[in-house]
């Protein structure tokens, strides 16, 4: 058995196309590929990396310190025929259980962020998480088309000075629970936000 499958941070998964594992320091080379895209980048909550160098400093700081911890997602999101990263899949371990995930635009419109989520929903579900919450920018209603075919279900609407990039964000906040209680609803967004409200239609 492949020592990945034996640990609860990141266990390896596989669905039809694909292969979750870490990401390891033979990655490189596309993680920087994946991080210095502006595009990719565009609404996510980091500068696109410009060297190798800073690829190595965020592989060491977003994935080898959380691959330490005794539990955790933090995926890689490979094809089976190279086992190569094309994006990466995340599940926050705070009370959030933020679900992010991001794809080299090369592979866009081809399913495989929503293929790879369902299977690490399933793998939630099975290890226990009660709920993953995930947000978009309200200019970018195409990763709001993924949570909604992963099952997650909009709850409410909020405005963030968003950091590092400095500017306000209008975010979407979508949320689906795995155990029994449906009527669940993370407020932290909402309570913490002077600026907050329920978008009808979504």
């Amino acid at each position: 058995m492949d020592e990945l499958e034996t640990k609860m941070n990141t266990p390896l998964l596989y669905t039809e196309r694909l292969i979750l594992r870490r990401f390891t320091g033979e990655d490189l080379e596309a993680l920087y590929r994946i991080y210095s895209d502006e595009e990719v980048n565009r609404f996510l909550p980091w500068f696109p990396v410009k060297t190798r160098r800073e690829a190595e400093l965020l592989f060491a700081e977003q994935y080898e310190k959380p691959y330490a911890l005794p539990f955790g997602y933090r995926y890689a999101v490979c094809l089976k025929e190279d086992n190569l990263p094309v994006g990466y899949l995340h599940v926050g371990g705070a009370d959030s259980f933020d679900f992010g995930y991001g794809l080299h635009r090369d592979f866009w419109h081809r399913g495989i962020i929503t293929e790879a989520g369902r299977a690490v929903i399933d793998r939630l579900r099975q290890d226990g998480i009660p709920y993953i919450t995930a947000t978009h920018d309200v200019n970018n209603p195409k990763s709001g088309a993924v949570m909604k075919r992963l099952g997650m279900k909009y709850q409410y609407s909020y405005e963030e000075q968003w950091q590092p990039k400095n500017f306000l964000v209008t975010f979407r906040m979508y949320q689906l629970n795995l155990d029994e209680r449906k009527d669940r609803v993370y407020t932290h967004y909402w309570d913490t936000s002077r600026v907050h409200f329920i978008e009808p239609g979504i």
